[in-house]
């Protein structure tokens, strides 16, 4: 038997489930019927429609699969079946990580929740991200047609956010550091305020996300007070393989407070900023992966992935066109949302 691969397994996070998704469940992951009827039952219980429901919906509605009760999810159970899928005689799972949502899943990916508390709490979180709390996220590129930051850009947009935090009635953070672009989050004053100054980026203009609060920063205070009050630390446990939260902290095997994790899955990276682009960084440092396979649906999170290993230089990689090169020779990305890739995975 050829030797396996090691893999570092990547979790999706929110906007990964669009139009050409719909189905993904119900096309790919016919076979498993214990996992959707679990996921199912969960949300039957609570008197929602069921993911078998929003997934073989007849046509995709961007006002419903992009509400956070209805998208967090969809996403959960296509990347968990994903993560399901992987052949495990050719890939061996070094380590997980995730992007922002996905860290939910890497929770239950990784074994520290078991599938029916991985859900609930997924489904609760989905359900506290629609309660309100008032603000938004923009989305902003710092990177070139390369994929190779643009010099001072950064620095620039950190010293416009402290500018506008000192703004009367504007409040503005970093949300996710997001390989070659930047997440911020605010309430609408301080997002308008973003969106009027912010210096010119080389990349694509500034995105405001549909259907998003403002994640990982202070404003979601009343999401983690109701986290904390509904969701126990007595579900959480040791995980199975390392985990590499949103600060680059490794969270191994056999080594793991129970209530730590609980409160940094429910107060601290609900409320900081969330660094996907140091969780990857330290991710490919630490276990030196074969490859990165990402789970679905979609691979809109491999352009933030590409662009975190270029920023790092990771085997050489010093631009996009370095790691489109990479990937037509011996692909270090594995995608599992895209068809050509994913036979790579499943088998």
């Amino acid at each position: 038997m050829a030797e396996r691969s090691a893999a570092l397994v990547v979790c999706a996070g929110r906007g990964t489930y669009g139009k050409n998704e719909l189905g993904y469940l119900k096309r790919l992951h016919g076979d498993k019927a214990e996992l959707m009827a679990t996921v199912d039952r969960i949300r039957a219980e609570r008197g929602q429609p069921t993911v078998s429901e929003l997934d073989g919906a007849e046509r995709y509605s961007p006002a419903l699969h992009t509400r956070g009760d209805i998208a967090s999810p969809l996403i959960f159970t296509a990347s968990y079946a994903d993560y399901l899928a992987i052949d495990r005689s050719r890939h061996d799972i070094v380590a997980v990580t995730g992007n922002s949502m996905g860290w939910y899943t890497t929770l239950a990916c990784a074994g520290a929740v078991d599938l029916g508390r991985g859900f609930a709490i997924i489904d609760a979180m989905g359900e506290n991200s629609q309660a309100g709390e008032p603000g938004g996220q923009v989305l902003l590129s710092l990177v070139d047609e390369q994929w190779r930051e643009a010099p001072g850009l950064r620095d620039a947009l950190l010293a416009l956010t402290d500018d506008i935090n000192r703004r009367r009635g504007a409040e503005l953070y970093v949300s996710i550091a997001l390989g070659g672009m930047m997440v911020f989050a605010g309430n609408d004053a301080g997002l308008d305020l973003l969106l009027a100054e912010a210096p010119p980026s080389p990349g694509r203009e500034p995105l405001k996300l549909i259907n998003h609060g403002p994640f990982h920063s202070p404003l979601m205070h009343g999401s983690s007070k109701r986290a904390l009050e509904q969701l126990p630390a007595a579900w959480f446990g040791s995980p199975d393989v390392p985990m590499i939260d949103g600060r680059g902290r490794i969270w191994r095997p056999f080594a793991v407070n129970d209530e730590e994790l609980w409160r940094y899955t429910f107060a601290t990276q609900i409320l900081e900023t969330y660094d996907f682009t140091k969780a990857l960084q330290v991710a490919v440092r630490e276990y030196a992966p074969d490859r990165i396979i990402l789970l679905g649906p979609g691979d809109t999170l491999g352009g933030a992935i590409a662009q975190a290993l270029i920023a790092i230089q990771w085997r050489g990689l010093k631009s996009k066109q370095d790691f489109l090169d990479a990937q037509a020779s011996e692909p270090i990305l594995l995608s599992m949302g895209r068809e050509d890739q994913r036979a790579l995975v499943t088998g």
